[in-house]
């Protein structure tokens, strides 16, 4: 086949250039600049490549290859002193990488970035490409160009027998020839280099590499540009870590094989043991030549439903990380041009590989820390269930500062929150959890919204002027069927009522926390028995092609086919009722967020299910305010407690309301009253008309008084004061007997299914 005969290069780029005069010498070389100078080429998208060897005794550069030029731009290049300031003497004085910016040789290049071919003497030679971007090669380019000169050194060897046109040292240099045509030019006497059927496209492929964030993407990369142009169909990377092999991502692999491998020592897997331990690749054409090379490998080898097998070595930062196995189903042979690309390729996906593997690094433990930081499961409370989802932004770290919380109260009652740190990232997320915890302690202590938010509010201040937040917080009281909320520039809540009607306030939020200057504003919506209070964060309803009104209209469109799809109003137990939940919140993400994976800010959603108290469940009595409110009391007690069927409860209630009303006749005021409150526990609740603060006291050994509130501690569940505006409620909770919970629960499971 003549030199005009010769198939086109399987490399996408310019066609080599040399003259015959460039490619005396020994064959091996000239194969070996035959594959480099394109496939570096089209690595940088670049107008052309040069490559140089180092005359140490003369101190000069010859160019002995190029591609893409022509005689008069080379010549200027043929024979450089190796003190010059051009990018080739730049690097192989700095032995790596340098980029000089201008067009040296009037190609129309912006630059041209080189790197040094390094033998086991030092630097024998340098690899230029003329580039045409902007700036600077990136990191997967500048790699796979070390890859390529590292390859292209170790095929010379440095010795003067295999470089083309080594024998014309003395002479000024020689000069490139421009091809008069799109053919390329083989070497005199070196059989054509044949190749993959079709080229691997280099551009696509080391742009996907760079957008790569995964390790999941990196091998999705590999398999799509890789594989078919070798008419391969497997593909393993495996990671070494802790002295066994783990495979990171596959295509083309049963998932049984790929269990086989993954674990095991390196110690019992030969090849890839050889590999890595070289550094070299192993090309193995049939399961014949690697049962012969590795018997060890037997029972791999048998179950393995691959014939040919290459063994990349993957290396990055300096050291092999690992390896890519590209397999084919059928024994083939690999030539020299297909056995360079894949070595070259494999430093480049190593790279890739290794920033991918630190992202899933930093990615798994900022999930760690999301779910650290939100609540692993919500509360079962007797007056609410719910169901939230948090949805980080679709790129980036998938963490933030969005959260969402239900918080159990006294008396039954329930506080929800949700709030929106600005930003997005470990810092916001951070603040975050600090912010849920301080709403918890503030919740604690019984504080209405807006005194909750002051409080807040001076938290988020106290952390500099850069940070601000959005947030809702609201109590649900089931007995005055009311729900209480304050918003600090967040969304307002939407109601969904039993019968699919959507209500959502018309009301105007005070500023965000950190910018906002308190008294907040507070709000009440009655609620009727069975409603849905849908709360969410503006990543849900904000978009680029739509802001949050129109956002919150289309909640409010969505929310009445989506209650009916998965009734949400039908739930006959509480099992049900949290699975009706979580399918309306997955059917208000879809519909809202269909392309999540493109947004760009955080999205919570707290959908939670409120069910208010029977009126048979709660006997309210007002006391005289003198001492004789006591044994009122205590009568109330006895016959309410007997119709509810809680007689064991009798003795021990009465004990703690007698110590509750005695407190308020000795130390507070009145009007004094008694509620009680049949759920899952028994709340007693004494109310009065003094802000004073109830404490235990440290009675000593002689006094006579100082231990009521001792007894109240011990005998209750737990207990506490709420603060009214008129006065207090000092409350307790007891468990009920086994066989009155049971019924207690029937009976109002029942009203619940209404």
């Amino acid at each position: 086949m003549s030199r005009t005969e010769q198939p086109e290069s399987p490399f996408s780029g310019a066609p080599v250039v040399a003259g015959e005069d460039l490619w005396r010498g020994g064959a091996r070389g000239s194969e070996a600049l035959a594959l480099l100078l394109p496939l570096a080429t089209t690595c940088l998208a670049g107008l052309g490549a040069l490559v140089h060897r180092h005359d140490r005794a003369a101190g000069r550069l010859r160019l002995v290859a190029a591609s893409g030029l022509a005689r008069a731009g080379a010549a200027e290049w043929a024979d450089l002193p190796d003190d010059r300031d051009a990018a080739p003497a730049l690097a192989l004085r700095r032995g790596g990488f340098v980029f000089v910016v201008g067009d040296s040789l009037g190609t129309g290049a912006v630059g041209t970035a080189a790197v040094p071919l390094t033998g086991a003497e030092g630097a024998v030679g340098v690899l230029s490409v003329l580039t045409t971007g902007h700036g600077e090669p990136d990191e997967a380019q500048r790699s796979l160009l070390n890859v390529l000169a590292g390859w292209t050194a170790a095929r010379l060897g440095g010795g003067p027998d295999t470089w083309p046109g080594a024998e014309q040292d003395t002479s000024p240099g020689p000069e490139p020839h421009a091809s008069p045509g799109p053919e390329p030019h083989a070497s005199p006497g070196a059989e054509p280099v044949t190749g993959p059927e079709r080229s691997v496209p280099m551009g696509e492929l080391t742009a996907a590499l760079a957008e790569a964030v995964t390790s999941h993407d990196v091998v999705e990369a590999v398999a799509q540009f890789v594989l078919p142009p070798f008419g391969a169909d497997g593909l393993v990377f495996q990671t070494l870590e802790g002295g066994r092999l783990r495979v990171v991502g596959s295509a083309g692999y049963p998932q049984d094989f790929l269990a086989l491998l993954d674990g095991m020592p390196l110690a019992d897997h030969a090849p890839i043991r050889d590999v890595l331990g070289t550094r070299t690749p192993r090309f193995m054409e049939s399961r014949a030549e690697i049962a012969r090379r590795y018997p060890t490998m037997r029972r791999v080898n048998e179950v393995s439903p691959k014939q040919a097998v290459a063994f990349l070595p993957m290396i990055a930062s300096g050291r092999a990380i690992g390896l890519c196995v590209v397999s084919f189903s059928e024994p083939r042979s690999f030539s020299d041009e297909e056995r360079a690309l894949l070595t070259a390729l494999s430093g480049l996906v190593g790279q890739s590989l290794e920033r991918a593997r630190l992202y899933d690094l930093e990615h798994d433990r900022a999930r760690e820390l999301q779910r650290g930081l939100l609540p692993r499961t919500l509360p079962r409370l007797p007056a609410a269930s719910a169901a939230a989802r948090y949805l980080p932004a679709g790129r980036g770290e998938e963490v933030g500062g969005d959260w969402y919380d239900l918080i159990p109260l006294s008396a039954d009652r329930v506080a929800m929150v949700i709030g929106d740190v600005m930003g997005h990232g470990i810092a916001e997320a951070a603040t975050m959890g600090r912010l849920r915890t301080a709403v918890r302690t503030l919740a604690d202590l019984e504080m209405p919204p807006d005194e909750l938010f002051s409080r807040l509010n001076d938290l988020v201040s106290d952390l500099g002027e850069d940070f601000y937040a959005t947030c809702l917080y609201a109590v649900f009281d089931p007995v005055a069927r009311t729900c209480t909320y304050s918003l600090a520039g967040h969304p307002p809540p939407v109601v969904v009522h039993p019968d699919g009607t959507v209500h959502s306030p018309d009301v105007a939020p005070d500023p965000p926390l950190g910018a906002a200057q308190p008294p907040f504003e507070t709000h009440e919506l009655q609620l009727p028995d069975e409603s849905l209070l849908v709360l969410c964060t503006d990543g849900l309803v904000e978009s680029a092609a739509r802001d949050t009104d129109q956002g919150l209209a289309q909640l409010r469109q969505i929310l009445p086919r989506a209650t009916a799809e998965t009734a949400c109003f039908e739930a006959t137990d509480e099992d049900g009722d949290i699975r009706c939940l979580e399918e309306l919140c997955d059917s208000v993400v879809s519909a809202l967020l269909p392309d999540h994976e493109q947004t760009t800010d955080d999205a919570g959603l707290l959908i939670v299910h409120a069910r208010c108290t029977a009126a048979h469940d709660v006997a309210c009595l007002d006391l005289p305010d003198d001492p004789r409110a006591a044994g009122v009391a205590r009568q109330y007690i006895r016959e309410q407690l007997g119709a509810w069927g809680l007689g064991d409860l009798v003795l021990s209630t009465e004990l703690l309301v007698s110590e509750l009303i005695g407190n308020v006749v000795r130390h507070a005021k009145g009007p004094i009253r008694l509620r009680l409150l049949r759920s899952r526990s028994l709340t007693c609740e004494v109310y009065d008309g003094s802000l004073t603060t109830p404490r235990i006291r440290h009675a000593g050994h002689t006094d006579e008084g100082g231990r009521g509130l001792q007894l109240v501690a011990a005998m209750s569940r737990r207990w506490g004061a709420r603060y009214l505006q008129d006065g207090k409620c000092i409350w307790t909770e007891q468990d009920l007997p086994p066989a009155a919970d049971c019924e207690g629960n029937r009976s109002r499971g029942s009203a619940t299914s209404r």
